[in-house]
């Protein structure tokens, strides 16, 4: 979704605002514009399906296959091609995970998005509140090491080679994880230069 689409549809655009509780007069339609286009950012991350997972999926695959024929022989193998098929279900709705990161007026939501059909609101995050945002190895992170938080990570899920994750340490003791695109980073820099580093 970029800004070009919110400018062909006026009525969405409207919608948006009232979502984000935006109740007084944001001013001309050049003035709305230059403000969309400073703070609006999306990023979308899929999150790596682990081995264990993906085996998982496999066999119950080829067990609801099984079971299908079968059942064409014997009826009483409908239950256990049911039972196979719900599983074959769940596990890839729960394994075939991406994070849709929005920022919008210092504010950064994360979604959820479940087998590309399901999506589900899993954090909002205000700049005002966070600490500290910085690459996962990063220096500026080093007094934050040995603190006690709970961790969420809605990244790639894995190091890879570059580690392009980001650490954001969050009021409350909470540590985000985060794989931001080099723009989403750039914008919420400019808005908090204090606390966001990219070294």
């Amino acid at each position: 979704m970029s800004i070009a689409f919110f400018r062909r549809n006026k009525e969405l655009y409207k919608q948006l605002c009232e979502w984000r509780g935006w109740t007084k007069k944001l001013g001309s339609r050049p003035e709305m514009e230059k403000r969309m286009s400073e703070t609006y950012v999306e990023c979308l991350v899929k999150q790596k399906t682990k081995g264990l997972a993906k085996a998982g999926k496999v066999i119950l695959i080829v067990l609801t296959v099984l079971f299908v024929i079968m059942m064409l022989v014997i009826p009483i193998f409908f239950i256990a091609a049911v039972i196979t098929g719900v599983g074959t279900y769940l596990v890839n709705m729960f394994t075939d995970l991406e994070y849709e990161y929005l920022y919008l007026d210092k504010e950064l939501v994360v979604d959820k998005v479940m087998a590309k059909t399901r999506r589900k609101r899993v954090g909002t995050y205000s700049l005002d509140r966070m600490e500290i945002m910085a690459p996962i190895k990063s220096y500026h992170l080093d007094n934050y090491k040995n603190r006690t938080v709970k961790v969420k990570d809605y990244s790639v899920g894995e190091e890879l080679q570059p580690d392009k994750r980001y650490a954001m340490f969050y009021e409350g003791g909470e540590k985000i994880l985060l794989n931001p695109s080099e723009e989403l980073v750039k914008v919420m820099r400019n808005a908090a230069p204090r606390k966001v580093f990219a070294d």
